[in-house]
């Protein structure tokens, strides 16, 4: 019987072994998406509490609290930190088979050296233990620390950047570039939001926008702002893919709908969002980026603790769309104007990891290698089986070798150790193939596969 959490963790052959110790393991990391605030990095900050650095936002760890019968005051609302962290030590051990039981010990472990199993019991002593710590633990050490390279974070086109402007002025080691993220401009569901949200991307831009073509000026100043301060990403939080045809004469009808309050029908509201992310695409290819597309979540459920606690409360869940012909409509729009940018989509219903993978490939062009990515496992997906199935239909569809691997997307300073996961994940996979003569024993090869996965890939494709 193996011990829990060795220093073999998930690596279940010799070959398996020498591929993370000996090649993946020391990588530097680039983390292409996360939610990390930028405001923390450029103050340094340093957190009040291992409840501050571990539960603030985590809404992993409050689903688990929530179904383990854990009172909402002790998971979101006025309780201590002290008190919320009692209530997540004793759940920790009904979250056994859950991921979360792996990355609150890998967590614990790297970087507080808390190699006990944490439970109600020892709650107290292991907080006290990392509370200690907390303050050489300061953002900016932390990202020393998991040997960050460059993370991008996730911005609004409003978003002064100010922040990433202040961690350029510092020098800091660590690149931290922002991520064009603009889904509020094509939110027009609720007419008065969109209108509300029109006129703070107006002021950021300082542009009126009063018509269809005022709205793509003032996103593409953004956009072109965005470039000046480092970006080269865009994201896209996608519940479907759509792909309606416009012109722009439809497009400023529809605009000039929204701002009369008119909520638009379903068909109109597609071409809106299909035409507008069109554009955005477009400036992308235009200025070398590349760009993501999050699709499959079905968010904010409970409408109670929506109006409670706001979004990303922890009650989103798989959405179970179809996908596969608006994505192909979508991207052969582009293809056909020869303005799709690298693009990398990631899926978060598992009985569609093949469609994305073969939808990549169709659009493929011999410019960049790996240029169409099918992103790794993704928020509920981004654990042991998600990502073993991911990188397995990837491998049978596509080319696991020029994949650009893992990211955090996450709120949590201590989530680097997802990439350590990963990469004992990936080399474990390898390595059983290895050992079972499904691959040849050329470990210089899978050695350079393995470092390219983990880092190299990525470092070539965003060209930071």
């Amino acid at each position: 019987m193996k011990t829990f959490l060795s220093e073999d963790f998930l690596l279940q052959t010799e070959t398996a072994k020498r591929l993370y110790f000996d090649y993946a393991k020391d990588m530097p990391v680039i983390d292409y998406h996360n939610h990390l605030p930028p405001d923390e990095i450029a103050a340094n900050h340093r957190f009040a509490s291992l409840t501050d650095a571990w539960l603030k936002g985590d809404h992993y760890k409050w689903r688990a609290m929530r179904a383990n019968g854990v009172n909402e005051d002790l998971i979101t609302g006025a309780a201590s930190d002290w008190e919320k962290f009692k209530a997540w030590a004793e759940t920790v051990p009904y979250t056994m088979r859950n991921p979360l039981y792996h990355w609150t010990h890998m967590e614990l472990r790297n970087p507080f050296g808390v190699k006990e199993v944490l439970n109600g019991d020892n709650a107290k002593s292991i907080y006290e233990t990392c509370n200690a710590q907390l303050p050489q633990l300061s953002t900016q050490a932390l990202l020393q620390h998991f040997k960050v390279d460059a993370l991008c974070t996730t911005d609004d086109p409003c978003d002064s950047l100010e922040h990433h402007i202040n961690i350029r002025q510092q020098g800091l080691a660590v690149k931290v570039l922002p991520t064009f993220r603009p889904d509020k401009a094509m939110a027009v569901e609720d007419p008065a939001a969109f209108k509300a949200y029109l006129q703070k991307l107006g002021a950021a831009a300082d542009v009126e926008i009063s018509s269809y073509a005022a709205l793509l000026e003032a996103l593409k100043k953004r956009h072109d702002y965005f470039h000046a301060q480092g970006g080269r990403l865009s994201d896209h939080g996608l519940s479907f893919f759509v792909q309606e045809d416009f012109t722009e004469a439809a497009l400023e009808t529809a605009f000039q709908a929204l701002m009369a309050g008119k909520v638009l029908d379903a068909k109109a509201a597609a071409m809106f969002k299909s035409g507008t992310l069109h554009f955005i695409c477009t400036w992308n290819h235009e200025k070398g980026w590349a760009q993501q597309f999050h699709a499959g979540a079905l968010r904010n459920n409970n409408s109670r603790l929506l109006q409670r606690i706001g979004a990303d409360a922890g009650v989103d869940s798989i959405g179970d769309w179809p996908m596969a012909e608006a994505m192909s409509r979508f991207f052969d729009g582009l293809d056909k104007q020869g303005k799709l940018a690298k693009t990398i989509v990631y899926n978060l219903n598992p009985s569609h990891n093949e469609v994305y993978a073969t939808m990549m490939g169709n659009f493929q062009d011999g410019s960049v290698a790996g240029k169409m990515q099918f992103g790794s496992g993704w928020w509920f997906l981004d654990q042991k089986d998600g990502m073993e199935k991911q990188m397995n239909a990837l491998s049978n569809m596509g080319l696991l070798s020029r994949f650009v691997g893992m990211l955090t997307d996450s709120r949590s300073f201590l989530s680097y150790s997802r990439h350590e996961y990963f990469r004992r994940i990936l080399c474990n996979l390898i390595g059983n193939d290895v050992e079972n003569g499904e691959l040849p024993a050329d470990e210089k090869w899978l050695g350079k596969m393995v470092q390219d996965i983990a880092y190299n890939n990525a470092k070539a494709y965003f060209s930071f």
